[in-house]
């Protein structure tokens, strides 16, 4: 499949946002349960601003994608079918969910609503928006993923895979940026999120690995044979069935050569993975505040290559016609 930088930048943008917002809650809750320090309310407003401002940057890269945006509200319309809609639905109640729940951390409205246990777990508002914008955020990772999962046909996309890689990565950059930011305000959250982040770095690792070696061994039900009717053993394409290039051959290949996807693929299993996680456990040594904003910045760049490689992989049927003369 060819890949569009709207829906790269979209998806990598989203799944830290969301994978940010997790990580505030999370640091909520052990906080909450005295695992932690408390940190001030101006911490989880301010990473609030930042995961929305990543929600709505992704959103924003998605209209570069459609050839007209003014109708992009039709997108909900076939909710009870498609992936897609349920993803233009759930992306906006997310968003909504981080702004309440930012909105209230600065203006102080963290007053108990009642208190759970003999414990003594304090819940208010913000604990509230914060645990019901968390399911929101995995329900979202879900309709994310599935809008490829479900394409039956792109055998490399339609795997369990596909959902556990949009999730842990998105968690992996979410924890790895919720780190750089406990580093720049100088916090000593910085090793609770980097620990978490690391941990689904190397949980990432194993599933996108995993996705790898399986599409490496596919054998595609579809041939020329197939494709075409044809049971002959020697079948050889001698035409594309165009003249000039069309959206067929323009759309369902990346036209790049297998050498390049093979440099690309490296590129993103070093950044993504091993150059993160070494940083951060560097940052722990020397306690610096700028490693963890470097790990987030190296392992970001690298999911835009290993999203680029996602797409990449795909191989669209219809390239059976196009492909080897596009």
């Amino acid at each position: 499949m060819h890949p569009a930088l709207s829906v790269i930048f979209l998806t990598t943008l989203i799944g830290a946002g969301q994978g940010l917002f997790l990580a505030l809650v999370t640091g909520q809750v052990y906080a909450a349960i005295r695992l932690i320090a408390p940190q001030s309310a101006e911490f989880y407003a301010g990473g609030s601003a930042l995961a929305l401002g990543l929600l709505v940057a992704g959103l924003g890269a998605s209209f570069f994608h459609l050839g007209r945006p003014e109708r992009a509200w039709r997108a909900a319309s076939m909710w009870r079918t498609s992936w897609l809609s349920r993803e233009v639905i759930v992306l906006p109640a997310m968003m909504a969910m981080v702004f309440l729940y930012g909105v209230f951390h600065w203006l102080g409205w963290t007053q108990p609503l009642f208190v759970i246990g003999a414990g003594g777990l304090p819940v208010d508002a913000t604990l509230v928006f914060g645990v019901s914008g968390a399911l929101v955020a995995f329900a979202l990772y879900v309709c994310t993923a599935m809008i490829y999962a479900s394409v039956k046909f792109l055998e490399e996309w339609a795997s369990p895979y596909t959902i556990a890689n949009f999730l842990l990565l998105g968690l992996a950059s979410g924890f790895m940026l919720a780190a750089a930011y406990a580093a720049y305000l100088g916090t000593e959250l910085v090793g609770f999120y980097g620990t978490w982040a690391v941990i689904f770095t190397l949980l990432a690792l194993g599933t996108r690995s995993a996705a790898l070696i399986r599409n490496a061994g596919l054998k595609h039900k579809s041939s020329l044979q197939t494709a075409i009717g044809v049971r002959h053993r020697v079948i050889e394409q001698r035409s594309q069935g165009f003249t000039a290039g069309s959206f067929n051959t323009r759309e369902f290949f990346h036209h790049r050569s297998p050498r390049f996807v093979a440099r690309l693929r490296l590129i993103f299993l070093l950044l993504v993975f091993p150059v993160p996680v070494l940083l951060i456990m560097l940052a722990y040594v020397l306690a610096s505040p700028t490693l963890p904003v470097l790990a987030f910045a190296a392992q970001y760049v690298g999911l835009l290559a290993e999203r680029w490689h996602f797409f990449a992989e795909a191989r669209h049927p219809q390239n059976l016609y196009y492909q080897s003369v596009s």
